[in-house]
């Protein structure tokens, strides 16, 4: 048995290791307890780093929060090298989709809202691309913009390797958790903005996503009905009015959004439901193909793992005959 203090380190050593210039590195990492082995192929975002860096990088750190034996839950903090962690399938069906997980933009939570998905749709055909986005309290430049950036280089990226990975590149979706659902609604209504200087030809590519999936997502950076935890992290303690509205999805949504898939809990008590009502009713109000699911159960984080034996249960499979209507799978 390999202690699992040198599991975590040794994951974490996949960027570690990697040389600074390499668009591309692999490594192998002992697999997670109770769970199939992790992806081996992991692909960096930013060539020379990424922009903005601090004067003092943070420390990445990979920490095991699960108290089951035979299930991980692991959450990174930290993120310097913002990569893609990639799900390959055995018969790639043309689709792809890049994952933002949760975790109130203080963390990134791997296994319940990034690799989990990752392998459920990987078995069904999908290319999935889990993201190790930066965080914005972490001293990057681009402050509230930081995730935004990532999230954009990554499209682009799996877009310029479309025929490598046997997708289509206009069959590339995004989804969301939680504040990684603002990751995802964030690209989704403003893929198109500014944000960072182009590095290389990957960069002339749209970083619109084909579809988009906020699962309970944060949305608002509006009291009462933000995330508290989130939005401090990412517009500070007091932020004013305008910097509120430039930062709540629904504030962005315009007639070029792509299709969004939402899904709530009404008892969430994390992040209210109203983020996705309000989220819903402005693509209404721009003309943009919307699918809601809401539950009268389920709370908040429920991923994969926290909806099993519930009505919420069904999500995936929701998701998966919602993104097959729009052509893709």
């Amino acid at each position: 048995m390999i202690d699992r203090r040198h599991t975590l380190a040794a994951l974490g050593s996949v960027v570690a290791t990697a040389a600074a210039g390499a668009a591309r590195a692999q490594d192998r990492a002992p697999p997670p307890r109770g769970t199939a082995p992790d992806p081996t192929e992991v692909l960096e975002l930013w060539p020379a780093g990424a922009p903005g860096a601090p004067a003092t990088l943070p420390v990445e750190r990979i920490e095991e929060r699960s108290k089951d034996p035979g299930r991980s839950d692991r959450a990174v903090t930290g993120t310097s090298r913002p990569r893609l962690v990639v799900f390959r399938p055995r018969k790639p069906n043309g689709s792809a989709l890049l994952v933002a997980p949760g975790g109130g933009y203080v963390r990134v939570v791997l296994d319940k809202e990034g690799f989990e998905i990752g392998r459920w749709l990987a078995e069904r055909g999908w290319t999935v691309f889990v993201l190790f986005y930066r965080l914005p309290g972490d001293g990057w430049a681009a402050g509230p913009d930081t995730a935004l950036q990532d999230s954009q280089r990554a499209m682009r990226l799996i877009r310029s390797r479309a025929t490598a990975y046997g997708i289509r590149a206009d069959r590339i979706a995004a989804m969301g958790f939680s504040a990684g659902g603002h990751v995802c609604g964030d690209l989704a209504t403003r893929y198109d903005a500014q944000v960072y200087a182009p590095v290389d030809a990957a960069d002339r590519l749209s970083a619109r996503p084909d579809l988009a999936a906020p699962i309970y997502a944060v949305q608002s950076m509006r009291l009462p009905v933000a995330h508290a935890g989130s939005r401090t992290q990412l517009l500070g303690g007091a932020p004013t009015p305008s910097l509120e509205a430039a930062h709540t999805v629904a504030s962005n949504v315009r007639a070029t959004t792509p299709p969004c898939f939402l899904v709530h809990a009404e008892d969430d008590d994390v992040v209210p439901v109203d983020n996705s009502l309000l989220m819903r009713a402005a693509l209404k109000q721009a003309g943009v193909s919307v699918e809601t699911h809401l539950f009268a159960e389920g709370g908040h984080g429920f991923g994969l793992r926290g909806a099993a034996g519930k009505p919420a249960a069904v999500w995936p499979e929701l998701f998966a005959r919602w993104a097959q209507r729009h052509g893709f799978g």
